[in-house]
């Protein structure tokens, strides 16, 4: 197979400047807001963009290094199939968040609910459609006894390098 190349279309800015105390996930952020800065041959991309109230970020892991096929995951205590986890280390170090969409001023749009470390590089965006990303009858796996709405979870150093 042919390899796969990815180029940054910007940067992510918050303020979390390392992995461990950086939110596990959005919704758990405390309403962390950051910036992304779109670099200027993306800015006509950008159009039509401000009509949407949240959009999906593609980036690249930038701090993740190698992978297992196990891990023991955040809000667990027990070692799982990477693939039913949401743990950054992994075989493509692609992450996905859903934020809230503030504003966007110029090339800068300003986001809310962010879980991602400073000076990540932005891979893609893509509106959140409600009518075509909700789902119904889900299953949360070995989650559903793991999550309370009003906890806010931070990373701890679990997947740092040592």
């Amino acid at each position: 197979m042919n390899d796969i190349i990815f180029r940054p279309i910007g940067i992510i800015h918050t303020s979390f400047k390392e992995s461990k105390e950086t939110p596990i996930q959005p919704r758990k952020s405390g309403g962390a807001e950051g910036t992304i800065e779109i670099y200027d041959e993306y800015i006509p991309a950008l159009d039509d963009l401000d009509g949407f109230s949240h959009i999906y970020l593609l980036f690249h892991l930038h701090l993740s290094k190698g992978y297992e096929l196990k891990v023991v995951p955040y809000l667990d205590n027990r070692k799982r199939g990477l693939f039913a986890t949401r743990a950054p280390r992994r075989p493509n170090q692609i992450g996905l968040s859903i934020v809230r969409l503030l504003r966007i001023e110029k090339n800068i749009l300003y986001i809310k609910d962010v879980d991602i470390v400073d000076g990540t590089p932005l891979l893609d965006i893509k509106p959140y459609v409600n009518s075509f990303d909700e789902q119904t009858e889900i299953k949360i796996g070995w989650l559903k006894n793991r999550i309370k709405d009003n906890d806010i979870h931070r990373a701890d150093s679990r997947f740092d390098d040592t």
